[in-house]
């Protein structure tokens, strides 16, 4: 059983921020899947499904962002999942442009407060990750009202196209192909 975890925040007023693009990258899993995201647990909205042949558990802690790790903990301890072999963890990140990806075996949490809440919880930053590019903040900005803002109609246009890659990384980390992903997806998008 493989783990796909989205990091975002619950509630309407946080749809389609930058914070929230782990919840897109999961809702684009689950559609292409064909997976149910119907079960309310774990502090989470799951889906159970399988993809490329590999059972999974695709989930969106409800925690909000920085208590995400309470959720992720749930799931690995009820799933006897080990988070360094069976764990994917989709996220933003505000050093990559919109529209691209960086692809990592395991990591800090570059101050990222729900990877950091998810070290925590499971003990481990030894697990894959799929961050994905939101932007940089603009100079004198709020970090927080940056993440937890919009993306213009052409940065949204990037981001959509970034999730279907998100994806189809996904796909092939979970069939142990790391590194192919890494090859496919690490490098600057020209957009």
């Amino acid at each position: 059983m493989y783990l796909i975890v989205g990091l975002g925040n619950p509630g309407k007023q946080y749809e389609n921020t930058r914070h929230n693009v782990g919840f897109d990258a999961i809702d684009v899993l689950a559609d292409k899947y064909h997976i149910n995201m119907t079960e309310n647990k774990h502090k989470a909205i799951c889906g159970k499904g399988t993809i490329e042949g590999q059972k999974v558990i695709l989930a969106k802690p409800q925690t909000f962002m920085n208590l995400s790790g309470e959720s992720v903990r749930d799931i690995i301890n009820f799933y006897k999942i080990d988070p360094e072999e069976e764990m994917l963890v989709m996220f933003d990140d505000i050093s990559l442009a919109p529209g691209n990806l960086r692809i990592r075996k395991k990591g800090s949490a570059g101050g990222h407060n729900g990877i950091k809440n998810i070290i925590a919880q499971t003990g481990t930053q030894n697990f894959k990750r799929v961050k994905i590019g939101v932007g940089e903040k603009p100079a004198g900005w709020d970090l927080a009202d940056h993440v937890l803002g919009h993306f213009s109609n052409a940065d949204r246009k990037l981001v959509n196209e970034a999730l279907e890659d998100a994806a189809e990384a996904a796909k092939l980390i979970i069939i142990d192909e790391v590194d192919k992903a890494m090859n496919d997806f690490n490098q600057k998008k020209q957009r």
